[in-house]
């Protein structure tokens, strides 16, 4: 889940990182909110269409214009007040609030609608040829080509944590003849089909379309099941989760279940919005719960508003308390 970002804006909310990406403008209308969601070909960019689509359906005077956008950078961008809301991932919310890795400042200016909107599994996908089977063996084996979605994607920052905990990096891929690719999902997709890497890492809610293409493709692949002693590394050091993508998710991919690492995704937005807008856009959320969230997307079933207002990663915005009290029993 990718975003594109100008130095200058990124550097104000992690601290001057080394992350060269390009402009993104600000929102162009006054009276339009901007959504800032995943990269093209994701899920997120699908559910926030859905979500924008959903609300103007109910809400006629709020308009919501989706531009892409991903996990790590986009509290930053609502912090900054480039975007009015937007999709964030669980830990990361929390680490900008507080000014944590791999943020070096608070953000203040964040508040949220909720969580629990989409859980969302970690992928590893294989060339299924015959080459080590274990995440350590594929990681840590000279000229290994593996593709991930852009820098400044929570996906990559994920690998980068896993790589790093197995004794390795992105460098130290390259030196040794391999292949770091970054790229969109459907780049690295593509890439994959082709030979160009032998490996992906994702992070995509399931059931993802670019998974599911994956096990029709001209390359045979599989899931590889993240072990124990990475799973417990994440949830104790940078507060993820675990879960399980169960067997027959992605048939051609898996003969079982395939133990993961998990996150969850928040919708951040500017302390600034209106409370009656986002009283609104969180009371459409709390009524279409079920079914119809499900239509916009498979993963988004699993949000129950009786928990969202939990989260306690950042601020609840006042607008949104106020739905979460009126329709599902928030405490006054």
């Amino acid at each position: 889940m990718t975003i594109h970002l100008t130095r200058r804006a990124l550097g104000a909310g992690l601290g001057g990182a080394a992350l060269s990406l390009p402009f993104l403008r600000p929102a162009r209308a006054q009276g339009t909110l901007e959504f800032v969601a995943g990269s093209l070909g994701g899920g997120w960019y699908t559910m926030a269409a859905g979500v924008a689509a959903l609300v103007k359906d109910e809400n006629p005077d709020i308009q919501i214009r989706v531009v892409p956008g991903g996990g790590l950078a986009n509290p930053t961008r609502i912090n900054n007040g480039q975007s009015q809301m937007g999709w964030g991932i669980d830990a990361f919310t929390a680490a900008a609030v507080r000014g944590e890795e791999p943020y070096q400042q608070k953000h203040a200016r964040i508040r949220t609608l909720g969580t629990g909107y989409s859980p969302t599994e970690h992928n590893f996908v294989r060339v299924a040829d015959g080459t080590p089977e274990d995440m350590k063996s594929i990681l840590t084996r000279p000229g290994v080509k593996i593709g991930c979605p852009q820098r400044s994607s929570t996906d990559e920052m994920t690998l980068q944590r896993i790589l790093k905990f197995y004794g390795t990096s992105p460098d130290r891929i390259r030196s040794e003849g391999g292949r770091y690719l970054n790229g969109s999902y459907n780049d690295i997709a593509d890439a994959f089909g082709d030979g160009q890497v032998d490996y992906l890492y994702v992070a995509l809610a399931k059931p993802a379309s670019i998974l599911t293409e994956l096990g029709t493709g001209r390359r045979k692949a599989v899931l590889v099941a993240f072990p124990e002693d990475v799973r417990k590394h994440l949830i104790d050091t940078y507060a993820y989760n675990q879960g399980i993508i169960p067997a027959g998710t992605y048939p051609a991919l898996q003969t079982g279940d395939v133990p993961v690492t998990t996150m969850d995704s928040v919708i951040v937005v500017q302390e600034g919005l209106p409370e009656e807008v986002a009283y609104k856009v969180t009371r459409t959320l709390i009524r279409n719960k079920g079914d119809r969230l499900k239509q916009i997307h498979a993963s988004m079933a699993a949000y129950d508003p009786a928990v969202a207002w939990k989260y306690a990663g950042a601020p609840l915005h006042p607008g949104a308390a106020r739905a979460y009290r009126e329709l599902a029993g928030m405490p006054g």
